[in-house]
C-alpha cells in the first residue's frame, strides 16, 4: 500500500514516515501544497494523508482540486483546528476522514486501515484466496491454518497481489507500490521477493497460487477453481 504523506512539520513527517514504513506501507513525504497536488494527480497512491495548514497551497484547496480532477483516492486530513466548522469544511472539500492533532498513533493506524478497507477490501478486512488468508489489521498470513512469517516488504507485496486477484501485476507496478521515490531499486528485486513469497506460501501446498508470467509480470489466483 502506497501513501502520500503531506505534512510541512519535518519532524512530525519523519516520525510518521518511520512508523508507517515499519508497518509495511510505502510512504512518499512532501512538505507543501503545490508538491502535494502534483504528486496526488499521479494516480499511484492508495491513500493520502493531508495536513490542512501548508505553505504554497492549503490542504483544503489541494483536496478540492484532486476531487475536481476526479481523483478518488481516500484522503485523511490532519489539522490542529478542532472547531466544528473547520471539520465540516475539510469533509466538504472531499476528504474521507479528519483527524485532529495531537493524535495517538494507534488511532491514525486504525483510520488508515478503515479507509483502505472501505476502498478495496471486504468489510472484515481479511483477504482470502483458496486457503491463504491475509489480515491487514493483525498483519498476519495463514495458509491451511498455519501461520506464515513474512517481512514487512513481503507482506506488502502479497497484500497488493491479493487485492488484485487474477490481475496481471507488472514489475513496474509492484516497484511503484513497494518503494518510494527516494529509493532506487535493482531491476530484479521484485523477482527476488516473488521467489521468497512462492517459497513461503506455495511450497508444500496445493493449489499453487503465485504465477510468474514471463516477460509480463505476476499474478495470484486459485487456478483450481
Amino acid at each position: 500500500m502506497r501513501i502520500l504523506l503531506v505534512e510541512d512539520n519535518r519532524r512530525l513527517s519523519d516520525s510518521l514516515k518511520s512508523i508507517l514504513t515499519e508497518d509495511g506501507y510505502v510512504v512518499d513525504p512532501v512538505y507543501d501544497g503545490l508538491d502535494a497536488e502534483e504528486m496526488g494527480l499521479m494516480d499511484v497512491y492508495d491513500l493520502i494523508i493531508l495536513d490542512v495548514m501548508l505553505p504554497g497551497k492549503d490542504g483544503i484547496a489541494v483536496c478540492r482540486e484532486l476531487r475536481n480532477k476526479k481523483r478518488a483516492v481516500p484522503i485523511l486530513m490532519l489539522t490542529a483546528r478542532d472547531a466544528l466548522e473547520d471539520r465540516v469544511m475539510g469533509l466538504d472539500s472531499g476528504a474521507d476522514d479528519y483527524l485532529v492533532k495531537p493524535f495517538e498513533m494507534d488511532e491514525l493506524r486504525a483510520r488508515i486501515r478503515a479507509l483502505l478497507r472501505r476502498e478495496s477490501g471486504p468489510k472484515s478486512g481479511s483477504l482470502q484466496i483458496s486457503d491463504l488468508i491475509l489480515d491487514p489489521a493483525t498483519h498476519t498470513v495463514m495458509r491451511n491454518g498455519q501461520l506464515i512469517e513474512l517481512t514487512a516488504k513481503e507482506f506488502s507485496l502479497l497484500e497488493y497481489l491479493m487485492r488484485h486477484e487474477n490481475h496481471l501485476i507488472t514489475r513496474e507496478m509492484a516497484e511503484n507500490h513497494l518503494w518510494n521515490y527516494e529509493n532506487l531499486v535493482m531491476s530484479n528485486v521484485v523477482d527476488v521477493y516473488i521467489r521468497r513469497l512462492r517459497r513461503k506460501i506455495d511450497e508444500g501446498h496445493e493449489p499453487k497460487l503465485l504465477e510468474t508470467i514471463r516477460g509480463a509480470g505476476y499474478r495470484i489466483a486459485d487456478k483450481s477453481e
